[in-house]
């Protein structure tokens, strides 16, 4: 499950802010922030996408880069927020 998030967010994240360029290097740790893949209103466009596709609901306090500033965070941050629902 962990791995089709994966999927999912680098596919998001290729077409929407790379328009497509699968060849250019997205490492599942590496900070969208630093490598200039994504800005703060590239971030408000991934939360919507999260919020979106995996019917998860984002609070502002939420939208940090510990939860969304890589591949593996944002699927990390879905996981946990699956597992809280399901919790409750």
């Amino acid at each position: 499950m962990q791995d089709q998030v994966r999927d999912q967010v680098r596919a998001f994240v290729v077409e929407t802010f790379l328009f497509g360029d699968a060849a250019t290097d997205l490492p599942e740790q590496g900070s969208f922030i630093e490598q200039g893949i994504i800005d703060s209103t590239g971030i408000l466009e991934l939360v919507a996408f999260v919020e979106d596709t995996f019917g998860l609901v984002v609070a502002d306090a939420e939208i940090l880069p510990a939860n969304f500033d890589s591949v593996a965070r944002v699927a990390d941050f879905v996981a946990r927020k699956r597992m809280t629902a399901q919790a409750a």
